[in-house]
């Protein structure tokens, strides 16, 4: 193996060249340095692959064939296709005789980016070489900044998981077994229990925490979409693919996906997660090979156990490769001892928020709260504080600035003498913002937070109301 070192700023960081003629490996190294700032070249094509493991040159130039008197290209077929299995966005040009052109032919359909035919035009060659060399680095750069936007698009998720009841210890040591290994979880839990701080919490504690957690809300992903945005798609695969695009499970590789709600799957394509699931392979819609990924799936979903068990509803082989471990997260009224608890910090987190200070809470207050049954669970206690803290200003606040209401029932439940019923929002506020989020956190509420029941009597579909529930920063 020889190579050329940079010596000066050049365009593209590396080529490979493989061919088993000596002058043809110096004549090339010479002529590209002029391009690459390092040009490696070998003579047989099983010393490049293991020498390139782990790298991502800008160009491979890869003989047609190395045996002597050999004309079929079958090595370099061959080679080309170990290359590509290995690295699917790989670069390779061809290198063939001038009475090769058939050869040429099928090692553009096997997925070489272009030839070059022996003894090459300098010219010929730098241009070919070139043009390839860019486009690697321009798959390179749209991939990143699919995968950049990803990530910023990801929340934060810092508001810890809490609770000390005998339900959520647990809990705590189902995560204390799972989160070290690279076990596929499965959440089951209803809504509000808080499904995403469990599996923010497994990954915080997995040999993958300083890797991307990323989430995807497949309640919020219009069905259609569904397959491009997992697993990505390559120009022209729709209508609207005007560039290649990669998927979550590639935007996630080396850290986790979080797939939330998970029973949104559609039937037909979760034997397309099952099988990138088992091959570690993921297949862009639009494209004929498979690329690796190295990711630990955590999944979320408010069915049942009996629910996500219904064949026709959700493929059981995919179930069993999804639920290696399965925790399930109890109702807050099932935890009431961890209520006050929750209170405490969402009341102290509000404050810091709006600039209020923090009031003892009564005890009969405290009590109700305790006795409320939560349909919302802890997402509706946490917007009950919020809201709370809001209307009480810099006074503590009472029942009467958290309307308890009866499971199913638009009505503020009292509590005791000192609840009062909220009263109608003013029908003279025309403001369409704000009469919309008031709509919306009406119907929430009524349905404890269910997200689909909402949905329904708002007439929107579960994506149109999580997208109105993020407008609104509910």
């Amino acid at each position: 193996m020889t190579e050329g070192r940079m010596t000066q700023e050049k365009p593209f960081e590396l080529c490979v060249v493989i061919d088993d003629d000596d002058d043809i490996l110096l004549a090339a190294r010479l002529l590209l340095r002029a391009i690459f700032g390092e040009v490696l070249t070998f003579r047989d094509p099983e010393s490049a692959f293991a020498a390139t493991a782990g790298l991502t040159p800008e160009a491979f130039l890869l003989d047609a064939n190395f045996s002597r008197g050999a004309t079929n290209a079958a090595e370099g077929f061959e080679w080309l296709g170990r290359f590509l299995a290995r690295d699917p966005q790989a670069v390779i040009v061809m290198i063939t005789a001038h009475a090769g052109v058939q050869v040429a032919i099928e090692a553009m359909k096997r997925g070489a980016t272009d030839f070059v035919t022996k003894p090459w035009s300098n010219e010929r060659l730098l241009a070919t070489v070139r043009t390839a060399a860019a486009l690697r680095a321009s798959r390179k750069a749209v991939a990143q900044k699919d995968k950049v936007a990803m990530i910023a698009a990801a929340p934060a998720g810092e508001t810890p998981l809490l609770g000390t009841s005998p339900a959520m210890a647990r809990v705590q040591q189902l995560i204390d077994r799972a989160a070290p290994t690279d076990a596929n979880v499965l959440i089951l839990g209803e809504n509000g229990t808080g499904k995403e701080l469990v599996a923010r919490e497994l990954h915080r504690r997995s040999r993958r925490a300083e890797r991307i957690m990323l989430p995807v809300d497949l309640g919020a992903v219009a069905e259609s979409v569904i397959d491009s945005e997992l697993f990505g798609h390559v120009k022209g695969a729709f209508t609207d693919a005007r560039a290649d695009r990669i998927g979550r499970l590639q935007a996630a590789d080396g850290g986790t996906l979080f797939l939330d709600e998970i029973g949104n799957l559609p039937l037909h394509l979760q034997p397309k997660l099952l099988t990138a699931l088992e091959q570690r392979k993921v297949t862009p819609v639009g494209a004929n090979k498979p690329v690796a990924v190295d990711i630990r799936v955590i999944a979320a979903t408010n069915l049942s156990a009996g629910q996500i068990a219904d064949e026709g509803r959700f493929r059981q082989d995919l179930l069993f490769r999804l639920n290696t471990v399965e925790i399930v997260l109890p109702p807050l009224r099932e935890r009431r001892e961890d209520i006050p608890a929750l209170v405490a910090h969402y009341h102290a987190l509000y404050a810091r928020k709006y600039a209020q200070p923090v009031h003892p809470i009564a005890p009969e207050l405290m009590a109700a709260l305790v006795a409320y049954d939560w349909p919302g669970n802890v997402r509706a206690l946490r917007h009950a504080i919020e809201r709370a803290v809001i209307l009480a200003g810099d006074a503590p606040f009472g029942i009467e600035d958290i309307p308890l209401r009866s499971h199913g029932s638009p009505e503020p439940v009292r509590i005791d003498r000192a609840a009062v019923v909220e009263a109608p929002p003013p029908p003279d506020d025309m403001n369409l913002e704000r009469v919309e989020r008031r709509l919306v956190e009406t119907a929430l509420m009524k349905h404890g937070y269910n997200i689909s029941s909402a949905a329904a009597e708002l007439g929107l579909t579960r994506a149109s109301l999580y997208r109105r529930m993020e407008k609104h920063g509910l």
